[in-house]
């Protein structure tokens, strides 16, 4: 099996929860589940497929992303079911727990109709500040959209859909994260990319606000946020890939928030001679950690 997309955070009593993308041998996308105490039990930990929950089922389902919802004391887990969707939990431990996915948006928005070229409308990010939620969306055609609205109408009212950073296509492929840096108030962009040699990698950008500009940070394959260029594997590069993944939140609530003292980002990887379907692709998990200003696994 595959596992891809990975979702990860950590609730009030130290566990952690990774949701992931897979496919079957037929090419059909779903989610599945997995929870452990320590990293270390992260590889035998066992995992529950999502699609044995009959409120969610067969439906095509991928690319998920999990956090709570303070204010109403649920557990959202966003994902793409053609549009973006979510589901809600008061328990997350609770694999069968997850309601029927509802829509943040029911259709397209005209201006990512009009910009998608050949692409998909893809990989869907929630972030909050104290007034605002906003959703962060890719087309693998180089653009990355915001569509906002208020903390308090959350989930509901979704609209004002913005080109908020274009580039090239390969640029700005997907895979896309927004993080409050450290509580601060200044945030970070993540977006994976494609490498001139058909690698994945992350380019990062900054902004004041989640409605600010954003600033380039890290933004090539030989000075990547996180890519081939800057990773080391202790046991072997048992990938070129540094493809799409979350950081490791210092919470796990709406703000995305992270700890730059603390920085640890899960992430696919493949072997490099691998080829085929892309659904068939052996895509695992690997954990990277900060070591001095260079990433390690």
């Amino acid at each position: 099996m595959s596992a891809k997309d990975p979702t990860v955070v950590q609730d009030a009593t130290g566990r952690w929860h990774v949701f992931f993308t897979v496919a079957n041998t037929a090419g059909a996308w779903s989610l599945a589940y997995t929870s452990f105490d320590d990293w270390s039990q992260a590889g035998s930990a066992p995992h529950t497929f999502l699609d044995t929950n009959p409120n969610i089922g067969s439906r095509y389902a991928a690319a998920p992303h999990v956090f709570y919802f303070e204010p109403d004391g649920l557990w959202y887990l966003v994902y793409q079911t053609g549009l973006p969707s979510y589901s809600t939990t008061s328990d997350i431990n609770d694999p069968s727990s997850w309601t029927a996915p509802r829509n943040f948006q029911d259709e397209m928005p005209q201006i990512v109709e009009d910009n998608i070229g050949d692409g998909f409308w893809l990989d869907y990010w929630v972030v909050c500040d104290d007034a605002m939620c906003y959703l962060f969306s890719a087309d693998d055609n180089g653009h990355v959209y915001r569509a906002e609205t208020t903390a308090g109408e959350f989930p509901s009212g979704f609209d004002n859909t913005q080109i908020v950073l274009q580039d090239s296509k390969s640029n700005l492929f997907e895979g896309g994260a927004v993080y409050n840096v450290d509580g601060t108030g200044t945030y970070m962009l993540m977006w994976e990319s494609i490498g001139s040699d058909g690698a994945r990698y992350y380019r990062a950008y900054t902004a004041d606000g989640l409605a600010g500009q954003w600033s380039p940070l890290a933004t090539t394959q030989s000075a990547p946020l996180a890519g081939a260029a800057n990773v080391t594997f202790p046991g072997g590069a048992w990938t070129r890939d540094i493809s799409h993944g979350e950081l490791l939140r210092s919470g796990h609530d709406q703000t995305m928030t992270i700890d730059t003292g603390n920085l640890q980002f899960l992430y696919q990887g493949r072997d490099p001679n691998s080829g085929g379907d892309y659904s068939q692709l052996p895509y695992r998990l690997g954990l990277l950690t900060l070591e001095g200003g260079s990433g390690s696994h």
